[in-house]
């Protein structure tokens, strides 16, 4: 990261001594409010002016001597590279909860074909699903605060999820060990909740899945711990923005491709780039299926239908958008360290238009 050097408030203090005992004039730029102090009157750049009054210049100096002093007590702090805490063992989950067909095998099942469409009680099951998904990642964001680990974020998801007789969607998915992912700043995918503290300035991505009565439902956010900086909270909220655009071309009988197309019309407007290696699916009974929701512009066929669930879930890096994987299998991170972020909801096309079933 780009440090900053803040200048010393000695100096400013010196400025005024020096004015006192010298005659010297002080110049100030009309468009930053800095000040030069320039011996012998020599103007070394455009656009300054004199200020005429001893008065001015001695307050507008107090300002900045103050204004220094604040920013030297703020210590600066180079963000560490994020780096594998100690993954517990996975929770348990009752017997009596019906569980995925997946759970169990190591194996990445195979991709079907098949585009979910509901009838009116498979369109009951999946709002019921997504809800439970939904309210599992607002509790989520809850523990979200510095010192607070990834797995206690795990923990308390799960023990929710249990309790409202579902079963965490991400647990044994091809052997994952925990109940949800947890990506941290260059994070970009499957993050494993482990012993790490969130620390202040830290973002991250909770995805939560939930499979509740033969329907699997998922939704993901990125979140702020404490106070982060500007163009890192940029990065975010442009994130969530493209969702927006995203979903708002949905409905009956419309292309899937105009869905990364207006989300790539947004991304353009900033020097963030789009992850385009992970993409949206449809999502039902079955947790992954056709079609593939392309968050980047593309030539895919296809049409959507009434009754069709699927996810939308674009991601967004703020530099480069090539990533590398970790030993662990599992946790995907940006290769140049920059920070990403991803928003994702379910989506229920209706007749008139698109119902997010993941928002509550």
């Amino acid at each position: 990261m780009t440090g900053l050097t803040l200048a010393s408030p000695h100096h400013s203090t010196s400025f005024l001594r020096s004015f006192s005992q010298h005659n010297t004039k002080l110049l100030f730029n009309s468009h930053t409010s800095s000040l030069s102090f320039l011996p012998g009157n020599k103007i070394a750049r455009k656009r300054w002016f004199v200020c005429s009054s001893k008065e001015q210049i001695v307050e507008e100096m107090e300002r900045v001597r103050k204004l220094r002093e604040a920013q030297s007590r703020v210590k600066i702090k180079k963000r560490v590279p994020l780096r594998p805490g100690r993954i517990s063992a996975p929770l348990p989950v009752p017997d009596q909860i019906s569980r995925p067909s997946y759970v169990g095998s190591t194996q990445l099942p195979e991709l079907s074909a098949e585009s979910q469409v509901h009838d009116s009680e498979g369109i009951s099951g999946m709002r019921a699903a997504c809800q439970l998904a939904a309210r599992a990642l607002e509790l989520a964001g809850t523990f979200v605060r510095p010192s607070v680990t990834t797995n206690e974020i795990d923990k308390a998801v799960h023990s929710m999820i249990i309790e409202a007789g579902g079963y965490p969607s991400q647990l044994g998915f091809c052997g994952f060990p925990k109940s949800v992912c947890t990506s941290v700043n260059e994070c970009v995918c499957n993050g494993i909740p482990d012993s790490r503290q969130l620390q202040r300035g830290d973002i991250i991505t909770i995805d939560v899945a939930v499979f509740l009565n033969g329907y699997h439902g998922a939704t993901s956010k990125t979140f702020l711990c404490g106070q982060v900086p500007e163009l890192v909270q940029r990065v975010v909220e442009v994130t969530e923005i493209c969702l927006e655009r995203g979903i708002a071309v949905c409905k009956d009988g419309a292309l899937y491709k105009k869905i990364g197309k207006r989300i790539s019309e947004h991304v353009e407007n900033y020097d963030f780039s789009l992850v385009e290696r992970f993409v949206g699916h449809g999502i039902g009974p079955i947790l992954h299926s056709e079609p593939l929701i392309l968050h980047h512009r593309n030539d895919k066929p296809g049409r959507m239908v009434e009754g069709q669930t699927f996810t939308i879930g674009p991601t967004l890096a703020m530099a480069s958008s090539e990533c590398v994987t970790w030993d662990d299998g599992w946790t995907i991170v940006t290769s140049d360290g920059s920070r990403a972020a991803k928003f994702e909801h379910t989506v229920l096309i209706t007749k008139t238009g698109v119902e997010v079933l993941t928002k509550l």
